[in-house]
């Protein structure tokens, strides 16, 4: 699955001096891609710094990234080695850009509606309890930014607020850094589901439904107008989906 916007530090083809950022993504994208698999070591270090045409200090400073993402170990002499999918930080922005990038783009959807629909009713009858009144205020205007919108593309970004804001509502900080980490692949659904013709009219009376109920303080509603807007969208998204992958959502 490619994306059509560029939200990762190493997705873009680095100029210059950053061949450190280069290395970071192929490495980054051969891990997540599966061409380097759990417990293989990466490449010998002579041939990294032949193929990029770096100094150590950088290569083993691209190490360190990849370290800090969680996708390699690195010990003295062994060498560095790709750590067991688990134990990858799945929600750190370029493990999920490089994710996009390399799954399929029916198995990554598929992915993100299974954990969309763990969080989002979960999240919204906690914000129908614990919203402040100006937090339902910006739900309700990114709301409107919606509504207002005249293309796919203005749609965009009050959607993903819509959807932010209501974790951050929860007044739990990791579910609000959950939401916001959720962001990037969520974006990619919005995009892939704007291809339907209809997307304003069939997006508006869904999130409508979740924004009456978390303004009548509805637990309860909020979490059912949050599973009903993401079966609808399942749908959409395998209407999208049918010519190129013939996959159900549902």
């Amino acid at each position: 699955m490619r994306t059509r916007a560029d939200h990762s530090t190493y997705s873009a083809e680095p100029e210059g001096k950053s061949q450190h950022a280069r290395i970071v993504r192929d490495l980054g994208l051969s891990i997540v891609g599966g061409e380097l698999k759990p417990g293989d070591k990466l490449p010998p270090e002579a041939h990294l710094l032949e193929r990029y045409e770096i100094s150590r200090p950088v290569l083993r400073e691209a190490v360190r990234v990849l370290v800090a993402k969680g996708l390699v170990v690195s010990r003295q002499r062994a060498g560095a080695s790709v750590r067991p999918r688990n134990e990858w930080h799945m929600l750190d922005p370029d493990v999920l850009y490089w994710l996009i990038q390399a799954q399929p783009q029916r198995d990554f959807v598929g992915t993100l509606l299974e954990v969309r629909r763990i969080f989002e009713p979960a999240a919204a009858a906690l914000a129908a309890k614990a919203a402040t009144d100006e937090q339902l205020t910006a739900i309700a205007a990114a709301y409107d930014g919606m509504a207002a919108a005249t293309t796919t593309a203005e749609l965009l970004e009050p959607d993903l607020a819509f959807h932010r804001r209501i974790a951050e509502a929860t007044g739990n900080d990791l579910l609000a850094y959950i939401g916001n980490m959720l962001s990037l692949a969520l974006r990619e659904s919005i995009i892939l589901s704007s291809q339907l013709p209809n997307t304003h009219e069939l997006s508006l009376p869904r999130h409508k439904a979740i924004l009456t109920a978390l303004q009548a303080r509805d637990s309860l509603g909020a979490r059912q107008a949050t599973l009903v807007q993401l079966e609808e969208t399942g749908d959409d998204l395998s209407t999208v989906l049918a010519e190129d992958g013939r996959v159900n959502l549902a």
